[in-house]
């Protein structure tokens, strides 16, 4: 519930245009994600999806590129273009993404990470997604 209010908060201090989770199985928009949000689950749409990969293909054929992220990828995440129509899958910290959404996906980023944790909240990887969108989209113009 927090991750996915501290997704929103990030998403719509960059202007992301929507956030799309799925129909089950993942938190819950209730009033502690809002709180988390700092309101912004009360403006950003949220699309439920009962299909994810049904979903991503949508958004392929609509032009959008769509990044996986995941620890096993080669490129880094600020290897490739994000100025352009981009979508960002990101899985669960339990599970990852599902193969069938992985296959769809364009292609496959990651951050890189030294610690001795394998990798980030999603949260956190999320904003360092989104912001390097935004880096990039400024440098562009």
């Amino acid at each position: 519930m927090r991750n996915v209010g501290a997704i929103a908060r990030t998403a719509s201090c960059a202007s992301v245009h929507a956030l799309i989770l799925p129909a089950s199985g993942s938190a819950q928009i209730n009033a502690d994600a809002v709180k988390t949000s700092a309101g912004a689950l009360n403006s950003l749409p949220v699309c439920r999806s009962r299909n994810l990969v049904n979903t991503v293909k949508y958004l392929k054929e609509s032009g959008i590129i769509v990044y996986g992220t995941s620890e096993k990828a080669e490129l880094l995440y600020h290897q490739v273009p994000l100025d352009i129509p981009v979508g960002i899958v990101m899985g669960s910290e339990e599970r990852g993404i599902s193969g069938g959404i992985l296959k769809e996906c364009h292609n496959l980023v990651k951050i890189p990470v030294s610690g001795n944790i394998a990798c980030l909240n999603v949260s956190a990887a999320a904003s360092i997604l989104i912001y390097e969108t935004i880096r990039q989209r400024q440098v562009r113009e």
